[in-house]
């Protein structure tokens, strides 16, 4: 059996990560009270329907005070030997308050309260620290294009028969454009040499042969890389053997086209090679590719 409990902040696109979950062959229901989780587990760990083993759930603030029963329930689940992975989607409070504003639907907290929006997102946000603690996997949601949620969902739960293994994600982005709150380790490549500046090559990304063959003919480059891969090798059995289970790497730029996307993607490559699960993103590579170049 397949147990995948969505939860997070409201307006993180738990219902956009549900809609995902149903495509990839999970029964899915949403807002389960806490206490019937154990009881939801149990039916369909009974059924010999194989499909039908794979499940998922929305548990969130929108169950109310029945919310706090939820660490009581995942102790019972440890109980039964039943495996679950716990998806905690989030997102900054700037975006979350646009997109109440946009839907124009009310927040959880408010609801019989006088709460504005914005306190009421600092409440729940409180409320759900602990809940993020013992997750699994975030995913900062606040700059992701529905495919790239998508995309980084299936890195994550695409293969159960490996669930207890550390998927190493790979995230390249720009600082014109913000840190991602997500990354667990984060590398500065701006100090290598920038391919922005050849105007044969500003029109590529990092994906692309020309622009690794620029960048990595500078004896700076191939040195930081064999450092970085020197440093992995040491730094994921750590991981590894205290039981993290998600491992977020980002490499940053100017503005995310170029050189990150580039050691974004060697990385990938070495990490793979060493047997690792691993997966790539890379957040702002469509923002240099339409319009004005960015300055990558």
């Amino acid at each position: 059996m397949a147990l995948v409990i969505v939860t997070g902040m409201s307006g993180a696109g738990k219902s956009r990560a549900m809609d995902i979950l149903e495509d990839m062959g999970y029964y899915c229901v949403d807002n389960l009270p806490p206490k019937f989780l154990v009881n939801f587990a149990d039916l369909y760990g009974m059924t010999e329907n194989k499909e039908a083993k794979k499940i998922a759930t929305v548990v969130d603030v929108r169950g109310k005070a029945m919310f706090h029963e939820f660490f009581e329930a995942m102790e019972e689940l440890k109980k039964k030997a039943y495996p679950y992975q716990i998806l905690y989607l989030d997102a900054e409070d700037k975006v979350l308050l646009k997109r109440f504003k946009e839907t124009r639907r009310v927040h959880p907290l408010i609801e019989d309260s006088r709460l504005t929006l914005q306190t009421a997102i600092q409440q729940e946000r409180m409320l759900m620290e602990a809940t993020k603690e013992i997750s699994d996997y975030v995913i900062d949601t606040s700059r992701l294009l529905p495919a790239q949620l998508r995309e980084r969902m299936l890195s994550i739960l695409a293969d159960h028969s490996r669930n207890d293994a550390l998927l190493v994600q790979m995230l390249s982005f720009g600082y014109k454009n913000g840190l991602p709150a997500e990354a667990d380790l984060v590398f500065d490549v701006r100090c290598l040499p920038n391919p922005f500046y050849n105007p044969d090559l500003r029109d590529f990304t990092g994906k692309d042969d020309c622009i690794r063959e620029f960048v990595m003919q500078h004896e700076e480059s191939r040195e930081y890389f064999l450092r970085i891969c020197d440093l992995m090798d040491f730094l994921i059995p750590l991981f590894v053997k205290e039981g993290k289970s998600q491992l977020v790497i980002a490499f940053g730029c100017t503005g995310g086209k170029h050189r990150s996307v580039l050691f974004a993607e060697m990385l990938k490559e070495f990490l793979m090679q060493k047997g690792y699960r691993t997966g790539a993103e890379h957040r702002d590579i469509e923002r240099g590719l339409h319009g004005v170049p960015s300055a990558n």
